[in-house]
């Protein structure tokens, strides 16, 4: 990855953090995208920096604005001079049950997890072509197997796995898209899942722990670094819950 960028959305904290720390070690330039986590943002940048220096780039977006997304790839390119890889990371989640569904949250948990994802891809493709790049995007688990209560969330990742087969086929043979679906790594920061929960959830896990935020990097780091014969395919890093639901 040594004089390569990456384009990560959501790269601020939690997933996204451990993601751009993975790949900024194997040598790769950052655009690391966010929309709100601007603290975490800046001191993500300043601790990778420190140790590489103008090798991170910060960008703030609303990805639910269309317009604004390929001045994300411009920027990109205007900042390194190149785009290698794009990982589609942010994501909205929240339970949108049956009767409590509202426009308002169709248009935010697709246009963050299915919406936005495609059209970066898009914006980036020509980018990506030149480097014989590639594209990740950050899936769930529950795209296959719904979760229940969480019906839009479930739909827009399914859409999103689909969207990682069809892109696979369009953007060949320049460009490879996989992605990863992780299962229970991190929880919500809102507290939506109590303790006997988590702990129902860990029990049907077949290796009986949570995962690690790096489980998932190490994965994206794989497919965008080793995996040079691997296209259209969702890795699931899960603890084999996929198999156990």
């Amino acid at each position: 990855m040594h004089g390569k960028s990456v384009l990560i959305t959501g790269g601020a904290k939690r997933v996204g953090a451990a993601i751009c720390r993975r790949l900024h070690a194997a040598g790769a330039n950052l655009m690391l995208h966010y929309r709100a986590s601007a603290g975490e943002a800046r001191l993500l940048q300043a601790e990778l920096n420190h140790v590489r220096q103008n090798s991170v780039a910060l960008i703030q977006a609303d990805l639910l604005d269309l317009a604004k997304l390929p001045a994300i790839v411009e920027q990109t390119l205007a900042t390194f001079g190149r785009l290698d890889a794009l990982i589609n990371n942010a994501s909205s989640f929240f339970p949108t049950p049956v009767g409590e569904i509202s426009p308002a949250d169709w248009d935010d948990l697709i246009g963050t997890n299915l919406r936005a994802p495609l059209f970066l891809a898009q914006a980036a493709a020509a980018a990506l072509r030149k480097t014989q790049g590639a594209i990740v995007n950050i899936t769930d688990i529950h795209a296959d197997r719904p979760l229940k209560n969480f019906v839009v969330y479930s739909v827009a990742k399914a859409g999103l796995v689909g969207l990682t087969r069809s892109l696979a086929r369009e953007l060949a043979p320049e460009i490879r898209v996989n992605a990863v679906a992780p299962g229970p790594i991190l929880w919500p920061d809102d507290e939506s899942f109590d303790e006997l929960s988590r702990q129902r959830i860990i029990s049907h896990t077949p290796l009986r722990r949570e995962g690690t935020t790096d489980d998932i990097a190490k994965a994206v780091h794989y497919l965008v670094v080793d995996a040079g014969y691997v296209t259209g395919e969702t890795i699931n890093v899960d603890g084999g819950r996929h198999v156990a639901i």
